[in-house]
């Protein structure tokens, strides 16, 4: 590229860039190298710039796929940059600008020819390329170092021994970035990769004993939240506050890989790309979750994955168990915030989710906290803007309230916390409510949104096991949650009876016509009845065991007590109906006996006074929730 390159039209006609892909073979230790490394142009900010550069570079990658077997020039500029590194540290302590202005751009060269060296052609052929010497045309030797490993031991290490100051924050970026890119072949196979050869380096051999620290720098990378150094602080000419050249290719890279590996669906949307205020940490985030994801190895499990489930905090003294490998302490304070700040992007989603789900002192911690509405609120507001969202930010946010109900403590507390003037929440305005009754709420929502748009049944039986989970703890519920759950099973009985009508009406027709294939109405009303014994579960749950904490759930079912009436008779809900049918009994007959023209407010306290009244052995306490709930994230499948 050299000093003369200012703008990417001008890439194919680069003197420097023809010879390093030309069929002329360069030494190391050329000073043609220094040429090529002193570069700088404007960073793309746009897919269309973004592409404008692949488009100018293809030719000059693939004049080098081409004559590489017989030059080595791929690794000969591989073998300058790992030459620079060795002394990166000492570089960035001495202040050395040119030295690492110029290490950054090698990085940046090797990133976007391996891009399209993996879009190009297999691991193999690829590996190839790493071994090819300048000894004879068309030769390699096979003893030769490993070149491969040694980039990746190399970016490792840059990752976690590099300082984070203002002239390496791009170098660390692209670090990062040029990682992500290695693990892309995953995006252009359909099986999953088992046997890929940047996984073999990575769970093994060199690569291993950074696994560890890897993780935490990453980890802290993200809690940390470094914002791009201000301008006349970078190395080079001052390019876009959204980061380096190089970050805008593996972003489109990373963006790829990211959707591998979580929850698409029906419904799903692109989700809009945020503006990003630190691109290390996005960056750091993204390559986290592919290296905890990666499959494990024939012969080990991944050392990632390990290491992200048995992190602990900075605070606990005990020691780790000889058989944990990989095990590291973080502090978990600064972890909670960064989670509970970082919601509105899918991917912090998706590491809050993993290390609830995999990390138990992640999760105990978590639980414990008497601030959980700083991590709650955020879900929340990812479900109640679900027109907003894709479909697998939607998901991970409901498998989330699902961890966290599955613990007593939560769904007890949650009903302590009071809330104020939840802005975001336009149906109604909500003075005072509290999390437990705002979460009902929120769930509820998005149950009624999912019957009428997207129609997805493990998103209904999802929201409604987090209602179950939570129903025995309900306590003073809000009289705005209390009639939206009576509303629902509105909802429900409604579209049950018309779903019925339909089905008399299509088995009277067919008796007069036999060739008219019949609609499978019984499969729907099935679907439909499953969700109406849930719903009817879930209240009987609340009347059994906290009745006297809910009255404005009593209210509710005695304004609405014509909608039982049918299924108290119904073969599929008579077991169920028993409590229910026996509090709208007992609580009407008080209510008569009071007389009429009652207002809300005696009514409530004649309920408050029956609860104390009725005979707590009169409700059946044996009730079990027969919820069967899978859920279809990262291979995770629970059952309740």
């Amino acid at each position: 590229m050299g000093s003369n390159s200012s703008r990417i039209g001008d890439l194919p006609k680069n003197e420097y860039l023809k010879k390093l892909s030309g069929t002329e073979s360069v030494s190391e230790n050329d000073p043609f190298w220094n040429q090529l490394l002193s570069f700088s142009f404007p960073a793309p900010t746009s897919s269309t710039e973004l592409k404008l550069l692949e488009e100018a570079t293809i030719s000059v990658c693939r004049s080098l796929v081409e004559n590489n077997p017989r030059t080595g020039n791929f690794g000969a500029l591989i073998k300058v940059f790992l030459s620079r590194t060795k002394e990166l540290k000492l570089s960035a302590e001495c202040q050395n600008h040119i030295f690492i202005w110029q290490t950054h751009n090698a990085l940046f060269i090797i990133c976007c020819l391996l891009k399209v060296f993996i879009c190009e052609m297999s691991e193999e052929e690829l590996q190839l390329h790493f071994t090819y010497e300048d000894k004879s045309p068309g030769s390699y030797s096979s003893d030769s170092e490993d070149l491969l490993e040694e980039l990746l031991c190399c970016l490792m290490q840059l990752i976690t021994d590099i300082p984070l100051l203002d002239i390496t924050y791009e170098i660390s970026v692209e670090a990062v970035s040029t990682m992500v890119v290695f693990l892309s072949c995953q995006l252009f196979h359909k099986e999953v990769l088992r046997q890929s050869i940047s996984h073999k380096y990575l769970m093994q051999g060199r690569c291993l004993p950074y696994t560890s620290k890897l993780v935490k720098t990453l980890l802290y990378n993200f809690i940390r939240q470094e914002k791009p150094p201000p301008p006349g602080a970078h190395v080079f000419p001052q390019q876009s506050e959204a980061g380096g050249l190089l970050y805008g290719l593996a972003s489109g890279v990373a963006t790829g890989l990211w959707t591998v590996f979580t929850l698409g669906g029906v419904g799903s949307k692109a989700a809009a790309t945020p503006e990003l205020s630190s691109p290390l940490a996005n960056q750091s985030l993204l390559l986290l979750l592919v290296l905890a994801n990666l499959t494990d190895a024939a012969d080990a499990p991944n050392p990632y994955k390990q290491a992200i489930m048995s992190f602990k905090n900075t605070q606990d003294s005990s020691p780790f168990p000889s058989s944990v490998p990989h095990a590291f302490q973080i502090n978990f304070n600064s972890l909670y915030t960064a989670l509970c700040e970082q919601q509105t992007s899918d991917q912090a989603t998706l590491l809050l989710y993993t290390l609830l789900h995999q990390n138990s002192n992640v999760r105990t911690y978590m639980l414990a906290r008497t601030d959980m509405e700083n991590l709650v609120l955020p879900i929340l507001e990812i479900l109640y803007h679900v027109e907003e969202r894709n479909s697998h930010h939607v998901y991970m946010a409901l498998i989330i309230l699902l961890i966290l109900t599955e613990d007593d403590g939560f769904n007890r507390s949650i009903h302590e916390v009071i809330l104020k003037n939840i802005t975001w929440y336009s149906e109604r305005v909500l003075t005072e409510i509290s999390l437990g009754s705002l979460l009902i709420l929120v769930v509820i929502r998005t149950i009624q949104y999912n019957m009428t748009r997207t129609r997805d049944k493990y998103l209904h039986t999802n929201c409604l096991a987090a209602l179950a989970n939570m129903s025995a703890q309900f306590r003073s519920l809000h009289q705005y949650a209390a009639q939206r759950i009576i509303s629902l099973f509105s909802l429900l009985s409604k579209k049950h009876n018309k779903v019925l009508e339909q089905a008399t009406q299509s088995l009277r027709g067919s008796l007069s016509s036999n060739d008219t294939p019949l609609p499978d109405y019984a499969q729907d009303l099935n679907v439909i009845e499953e969700v109406i014994r849930m719903m009817l579960e879930i209240i009987n749950s609340c009347l059994t065991n906290s009745l006297h904490h809910n009255p404005n759930l009593v209210y509710a079912l005695l304004y609405k007590r014509d909608l039982f009436e049918q299924f108290r008779t119904h073969p599929s809900f008579q077991d169920i109906m028993q409590n229910i049918d026996l509090v709208i009994t007992f609580f009407s007959s008080r209510l008569l006996q009071a007389g009429a023209e009652l207002s809300v407010e005696r009514v409530l306290e004649i309920i408050k006074q029956g609860v104390v009244a009725l005979p707590k052995d009169r409700l059946k306490q044996e009730t079990v929730l027969r919820l069967q709930l899978t859920v279809s994230l990262c291979g995770c499948k629970r059952t309740r």
